[in-house]
């Protein structure tokens, strides 16, 4: 017999989706026998699998030990030790500086990825136990490109998760990027246009917005000029609107494609680059974010503002 005290990060689901995942090799028919043959109850009662769970519930399962070893497996890819570059963490969230080359969120199943990254940083430091992973998993809440570096959002409790994917969804989490550019830019701007991804090449087209023709969705971008140095700018950058790879499509779109960008730059500009800066990747940072108003239990992070430091290469453009 097996006994499962629910915690806060397993609470507020129907019992039959906690047993899935925690018995997540078992089908949904042996799991509703089980349930009607009372060999699974909920604070010591029958019940029916549609019971929504309560932090403190408790959850006993009347099988042998093999049974719930041979239906319960957690699989956890093992992962290089990498050091994170935390910029904030509390008991519900994690601000993580992402250097550039590492991806977000897994491509394909053998990948390595942030997620796997901060999932070992948890377990490590005690923080988590292999057994909580049978029910929930910490994950990002913001994907950047893996060629880009900067702030990216991990919710380590459930209502961490929540809160942060509802503030990234209702855009109410202001971000804020620097990028450098070729060419000179001499004022604030803010622009619109039309994209269309094309999900084949995972490419973006951009259309101008006066093309009353023209297909995809609106975006919105600002960016203001902060330096310059002999042919280049950097650019602080407010995303109105957030689609793929806006930033980089749309600079290139107006005449000022980002350093180093090897799918919308310029190659001749990214070759004088990495020979005069040793600069190799694309010049795009995640440095800002800047929290809301909140309710309870996040009110504490109303107004909070955290910042990325940018890679040396931006030192190496512009200077300090």
């Amino acid at each position: 017999m097996k006994c499962i005290e629910i915690n806060a990060n397993e609470a507020g689901q129907r019992l039959d989706k906690f047993l899935g995942k925690y018995l997540n090799l078992a089908s949904k028919g042996f799991l509703y026998k089980m349930i009607r043959k009372k060999n699974i109850t909920l604070n010591g009662k029958r019940c029916d699998g549609s019971e929504k769970l309560k932090t403190g519930d408790l959850v006993k399962l009347f099988l042998a030990e093999e049974t719930i070893g041979k239906f319960s497996q957690v699989q956890i890819q093992p992962v290089k030790k990498r050091d994170l570059d935390i910029i904030y963490e509390d008991r519900h969230i994690l601000l993580v500086n992402k250097p550039a080359g590492m991806l977000s969120q897994k491509a394909k199943d053998t990948d390595d990825s942030l997620v796997e990254y901060i999932i070992a940083y948890l377990l490590d430091s005690g923080q988590m136990k292999e057994e909580e992973l049978h029910t929930f998993r910490p994950s990002v809440c913001n994907r950047l490109d893996r060629n880009t570096s900067g702030l990216v959002a991990a919710g380590k409790s459930m209502a961490g998760l929540q809160i942060l994917s509802a503030l990234f969804k209702d855009r109410s989490l202001h971000k804020y990027y620097l990028c450098a550019v070729s060419g000179k830019v001499e004022k604030k701007q803010v622009i619109d246009a039309f994209l269309v991804k094309e999900e084949k090449t995972n490419r973006v087209t951009v259309y101008p917005a006066d093309d009353k023709d023209a297909p995809g969705v609106l975006i919105r971008t600002i960016y203001e000029p902060l330096k310059t140095r002999d042919s280049y700018t950097l650019l602080k950058v407010t995303l109105v609107t957030g689609r793929t790879h806006q930033i980089r499509a749309h600079l290139a779109f107006i005449g000022y494609p980002l350093v180093g960008d090897s799918k919308y730059g310029d190659f001749q500009v990214n070759e004088r680059v990495r020979q005069q800066y040793n600069i190799r990747s694309q010049m795009l940072h995640s440095y800002e974010l800047v929290f809301p108003e909140l309710p309870e239990p996040f009110s504490y992070l109303k107004g909070k503002r955290f910042t990325a430091p940018p890679p040396p290469e931006f030192e190496r453009l512009f200077g300090r």
